[in-house]
């Protein structure tokens, strides 16, 4: 029987009585082959293993060499090594969420190479059966495939069994704008209250909640009618600075608590940074509203802290995101309108461009979307577009009187030989 060549796959019964195989796959980083080792119990289950290492070496998808990745020590080398530094605050702790809380104890002790997108359906239904909501089991979906999408970059994994999971589905809720005529009964509520023009920004511009709050005066250009969006407030997080313990449970009810991140941070893409025309009526608010403001410090004196927030508490700190959500349920109980989300502002201003007919490019830009596919997301079709568009139907198919003539014909009506004559 000749000798196999050098690197060949083989295949043996052992003396242990198990069937053996092994297969070159590369080399390793030492410069040494990379010879798999596969065992079972016949001749035919060490065969199929064999073939299917062959296939993946020939098709570059097999595992590297090393020690098995279970899910759990993946999913937490990748959210703290891996994701933590490249991504965003808030974004990394809604992926610390999925992971420490969902996905490792609901499915981390399988081995990486294992995990099937049944064990991730099958997980997915237990969330939702233990009170989880479906866009909760949804997040965790998410953040699952992210992360194999990383191990199969990386040749941990041939492929990313959650691109074949299904994962629950989310019930796609239509909101509700609010109509040009409730905008106007919200803004003739802010009148009188601090930092109403807050909300003219809002329902106007249609900026997020923490665009808006981010903004400083350097960012508006009153005498050219503009503002740049530069930056989002974000929610404050705080630890106890105290030496000896003050006895409150929360570091933000500490007496001398710390800021554990900044008060702000850059736009989240491109897109986001932007530039907007403001209308007139806005600019006159905005140069009351810096009147008010003036005011404001005055009465503060030493206490004032100049940030140069656009909107500011009463001694020139940013204005927490909390208390600007509780502001906004205020003005809608003033206003007698029914509760909605803050970000339904934003909604509503994105479906007011699309009332005026702006172009789609252009409401890209004022809303600081990086792709079109947005807008079917934001702008509704209310009542108002509705009857205009049935209205644009009617005047192209209904164009002008339809009496009828003396033989009850509707009128235009021919025969098919053009003469008003049957045809025989």
């Amino acid at each position: 029987m000749a000798r196999k060549p050098n690197g060949a796959s083989s295949i043996y019964k052992g003396s242990d009585g198990s069937w053996h195989g092994r297969v070159t796959v590369g080399v390793q980083d030492d410069g040494k082959p990379d010879r798999r080792h596969v065992r079972g119990k016949t001749e035919a289950v060490v065969t199929k293993k064999v073939r299917q290492l062959e296939r993946e070496r020939d098709n570059g998808t097999v595992r590297k060499p090393g020690q098995r990745w279970t899910v759990k020590t993946w999913l937490t080398h990748w959210v703290e090594n891996i994701a933590a530094p490249s991504v965003r605050e808030n974004t990394i702790a809604g992926y610390r969420v999925a992971v420490y809380r969902h996905l490792v104890p609901g499915i981390g002790a399988h081995r990486l190479d294992r995990l099937e997108p049944e064990h991730l359906e099958r997980f997915y239904v237990r969330m939702q059966e233990k009170g989880s909501a479906a866009a909760t089991a949804h997040q965790a979906h998410r953040t699952i495939r992210t992360a194999l999408n990383e191990a199969v970059r990386r040749g941990h994994l041939s492929r990313n069994p959650a691109t074949l999971a299904k994962p629950p589905r989310l019930n796609d809720d239509e909101i509700e704008p609010y109509t040009v005529e409730e905008v106007r009964r919200l803004l003739a509520a802010t009148r009188g209250r601090r930092n109403s023009a807050r909300w003219a920004v809002a329902l106007a511009l249609g900026l997020r909640q923490g665009e808006a709050l981010g903004l400083k005066w350097a960012d508006v250009d009153l005498d050219a009618g503009a503002l740049v969006v530069r930056r989002g407030r974000q929610r404050p997080r705080w630890r106890h600075g105290c030496t000896e313990p003050c006895g409150r449970k929360f570091g933000g009810h500490c007496p001398d608590r710390q800021p554990t991140r900044a008060e702000t941070a850059e736009t989240k893409s491109r897109a986001g940074r932007r530039t907007i025309g403001l209308p007139d009526e806005l600019v006159e608010l905005l140069r009351r509203h810096r009147r008010e403001q003036e005011e404001e410090r005055a009465t503060a004196a030493q206490l004032w802290t100049d940030g140069g927030w656009l909107f500011a508490t009463p001694t020139g700190e940013p204005v927490n995101p909390r208390t600007d959500y509780d502001e906004w349920k205020r003005l809608l109980n003033l206003a007698g309108l029914r509760d909605g989300r803050l970000h339904d502002a934003r909604h509503t201003a994105a479906t007011v461009l699309l009332i005026l007919g702006v172009a789609e490019r252009a409401v890209m830009g004022i809303m600081g979307w990086s792709n079109s596919a947005m807008a079917t997301r934001y702008q509704h079709l209310t009542g108002q577009v509705r009857r205009d568009i049935a209205k644009r139907v009617g005047g192209l198919l209904w164009d002008g009187p339809t009496e009828r003539d003396d033989q009850g014909d509707a009128p235009g009506r021919t025969e098919a030989n053009g003469t008003g004559q049957n045809a025989n």
